[in-house]
């Protein structure tokens, strides 16, 4: 069996806002995380490289892949320096309601300063994969089949026409899913669906719900050495994915009472 970490990051800064704080990780932190893995021989690949390479089993040695969900505009100031000096392919996850200069498309609401489309634009030409993140960020499993279908379609469309390059993957907002969203997904146009879990990433894996691995502020380097070496899950992983199947069950439930209501 092929392993593999996948990484989630969301800000990279040294003075996060409030709403951000905790997924924030600090420009020190986030280049040492990367450095380690160069020094220690990790292949870094983009989430459609990862699925292209499972398909064809041609997975290279030490993989591992770098992800950022939503967009924020840390991206282009921090994170992507550190990636372009270290020679990092990457892929952003991004929701285009929130795109700073959205304009008429504007949608759902934004934690923080966002890229703008020339930002995004600028990242994919130097290798940075872009990919869907719904279009204004809101709890999928919980939207009605119609509205669901536009986030996911409207997000794909607006991602292609603005940065010019096929979008094939996409992460799930909150890492909700379930089996009605991975299918929409699909119908979409997608071949592969990012979700959180806090597992290490695998070939067996459904291709619509891959799992990461959630980097954040207090994410210490020994967590996060052990996180990628895969030895062993750090217990605050455990702790949330525990907590995140019990979340599951409960939006479920949520989602068929309201269905039925509005049957009633």
């Amino acid at each position: 069996m092929i392993r593999v970490p996948i990484l989630m990051y969301h800000s990279v800064t040294d003075r996060p806002n409030p709403q951000t704080a905790p997924l924030a990780v600090r420009i020190g932190d986030f280049t040492d995380q990367l450095s380690y893995l160069k020094e220690t021989g990790f292949t870094p690949m983009t989430a459609s490289d990862l699925v292209a390479a499972f398909n064809k089993n041609q997975v290279p040695a030490k993989p591992v892949v770098v992800t950022f969900d939503d967009g924020y505009a840390d991206f282009h100031s921090n994170a992507l320096p550190v990636l372009d000096r270290l020679n990092f392919p990457a892929t952003v996850f991004l929701t285009s309601g929130w795109v700073s200069d959205a304009g008429k498309d504007a949608a759902g609401d934004p934690l923080d300063e966002m890229l703008t489309w020339s930002q995004a634009r600028e990242a994919a030409a130097t290798g940075i994969e872009i990919g869907g993140h719904s279009h204004s960020h809101p709890q999928l499993d919980q939207l009605p089949d119609p509205e669901l279908r536009q986030e996911l379609r409207k997000n794909k469309a607006l991602l292609e026409d603005n940065i010019g390059r096929p979008v094939a993957t996409m992460a799930y907002p909150y890492g909700y899913s379930s089996a009605r969203v991975r299918r929409e997904v699909y119908k979409a146009g997608y071949f592969a669906g990012y979700a959180v879990a806090n597992a290490i990433a695998a070939d067996k894996h459904d291709m619509l719900a891959i799992p990461r691995l959630t980097v954040a502020r207090h994410t210490s380097m020994s967590m996060f050495t052990r996180a990628v070496e895969g030895n062993a899950v750090p217990l605050i992983y455990l702790r949330e994915r525990v907590l995140t199947k019990g979340y599951a069950i409960v939006r479920r439930t949520r989602y068929g009472m309201r269905r039925a209501m509005r049957n009633v």
